[in-house]
């Protein structure tokens, strides 16, 4: 793991079963994901009616995991049926 990503995320398997979260916390990387996905702005996520706990840089940090795990997994395409 790079250090950005061991400095703000962590994996076990006792908490969000194993879901790469956010260090200290319990908030998965994906729920971020899903509400940038959304189109919540990121001061709105670290703002007080999301995550007040998180900062811009717990943001960036899921960005950087998304890209990388992109970057560093293999794809197999299928062609579409009907």
């Amino acid at each position: 793991m790079d250090a950005v990503l061991e400095k703000y995320l962590s994996v076990s398997p006792d908490v969000c079963r194993g879901k790469p979260c956010f260090r200290g916390t319990r908030i998965p990387v994906y729920v971020v994901l899903e509400l940038l996905e959304g189109g919540v702005k990121p001061e709105q996520i670290v703002g007080e009616d999301y995550y007040p706990n998180l900062t811009s840089e717990h943001v960036r940090a899921a960005l950087h995991f998304a890209a990388q795990y992109a970057k560093n997994q293999e794809y197999s395409f299928f062609e579409q049926s009907g």
